[in-house]
């Protein structure tokens, strides 16, 4: 961050201070007023999200589903975040007016985070506890090193373990029943 500037403290950061940040690569983030850094992915983490995007976006769009998308892109959940950027996400056809011009305002149906070293804890406690508090309906958690997905669906305003997904195995969704994703098209081998 430049240095010329002054810049809130942890738990003030608001949408206006993330909209003064440099466009220089890293990947910015602000939940509850705390911002959150992120470098550029590694190949194992693309290769997943292009992997998932693809199967995704094939499936939702031979049956007329929605729209899938992939960061960089804005998502708003009021009053939680603003931005967060997901690897992946799904917003389902009659909930459309959630996409804006610039960003995604409210909580998609579902959002895809694949781990990386330095992303781990924030995928799996502070955007988990985000994402379950926004209501978005299924959180994937991928984790290349284990070539595992985890799947949350929102059970009573609370994620439950829909299932955990190994290799050769094929995920299951409660948001887009029939998707057919075998996990070991998503890692590199």
């Amino acid at each position: 961050m430049p240095a010329d500037q002054t810049w809130p403290e942890q738990g003030q950061w608001t949408y206006d201070d993330f909209l003064r940040l440099p466009d220089d690569g890293i990947r910015y983030e602000i939940i509850d007023g705390v911002l959150y850094m992120t470098n550029a992915p590694d190949p194992e983490h693309q290769y997943a999200v292009v992997e998932i995007l693809g199967e995704l976006r094939n499936f939702v769009k031979a049956n007329n589903l929605g729209v899938v998308y992939t960061a960089p892109i804005e998502v708003h959940l009021p009053g939680i975040a603003q931005p967060v950027q997901p690897d992946v996400l799904f917003v389902a056809q009659a909930r459309r007016e959630i996409i804006k011009p610039k960003f995604i305002e409210g909580a998609p149906d579902l959002i895809v985070e694949v781990l990386s070293q330095s992303t781990t804890r924030l995928d799996r406690r502070v955007k988990f506890d985000a994402y379950e508090r926004a209501g978005v309906r299924e959180y994937w958690i991928v984790n290349p090193k284990l070539h595992s997905i985890e799947v949350y669906s929102l059970v009573r305003g609370e994620y439950a373990l829909h299932g955990e997904y190994g290799p050769g195995e094929q995920v299951a969704s409660v948001v887009l029943p029939g998707v057919e994703l075998l996990t070991d098209t998503v890692f590199t081998a």
